[in-house]
């Protein structure tokens, strides 16, 4: 199973799709969305080309590919945008040779860690910056970093697992 993770959208659509058609290229089967689809939260301005009802409708034509995970900037009137369920704090995706976490950051992270088996992968945004380390534990941490509104100097990206390995994808 090939799989996009995609997070922080925060309603630019220029940006996602920018995203997206580097995904095409790439290929993938699944689509994570890691939280914060539309709203850019009060930290963060209002960012250029901010237009979440665009997003949404980009969203909503890629609905049978989309597991998503609420973020911290979801509330419960953006599910009302998309016809994909986004509100639940975290998914499991089993993609047979890996288990994925999927959550957005802000409650189950590195420094608090969900309850996970050796060797599965702890996947989430809510940074903006791109992460992918092994802890002693076994687990992976895996951020995509954001496609929207990256931090810590880093490019806007997203993650790509190809059924064996993961990695980012800037663009």
């Amino acid at each position: 199973m090939k799989i996009v993770f995609m997070s922080d959208i925060h309603g630019v659509a220029s940006a996602l799709e920018t995203a997206l058609s580097a995904a095409e290229s790439v290929g993938y089967d699944r689509l994570v969305l890691l939280g914060d689809l539309l709203y850019h939260g009060p930290r963060n301005g209002v960012p250029g080309f901010y237009d979440p009802e665009r997003v949404a409708a980009i969203l909503n034509s890629l609905k049978d590919r989309i597991v998503a995970v609420r973020g911290n900037c979801d509330a419960e009137v953006d599910q009302l945008m998309f016809e994909f369920p986004m509100m639940s704090d975290y998914a499991i995706l089993d993609a047979g040779v890996e288990t994925f976490f999927l959550t957005h950051g802000h409650l189950w992270n590195e420094s608090r860690l969900p309850p996970l088996g050796m060797g599965s992968v702890l996947a989430h945004g809510h940074t903006h910056i791109p992460e992918n380390k092994k802890l002693e534990c076994g687990i992976t941490i895996f951020n995509p970093g954001s496609v929207a509104l990256p931090k810590g100097g880093s490019a806007r990206s997203f993650g790509y697992f190809d059924g064996e390995s993961l990695r980012h994808v800037s663009v």
